[in-house]
């Protein structure tokens, strides 16, 4: 008898915590970061230029085409 209370117990202890963090992960997203937060020090400014590499398909055809 009392095993299977103590079984019953913490069944359903594992199972309401496995809701509550099904709950926050869907309502997490929703969340807007808060208005007052840092930039990151790496992050550009405004008007900077920003350097990237290209490396769509066509661009990568066109730089094994050339000569080397």
């Amino acid at each position: 008898m009392l095993f299977s209370l103590l079984y019953t117990i913490s069944f359903a202890v594992i199972l309401c915590g496995a809701f509550a963090l099904m709950r926050q992960g869907f309502t997490g997203s929703d969340r807007r970061p808060i208005a007052g937060s840092k930039r990151h020090p790496e992050a550009p400014r405004q008007g900077e230029s920003v350097l990237y590499v290209d490396l769509t398909r066509e661009r990568l055809e066109q730089l094994y085409q050339q000569p080397s």
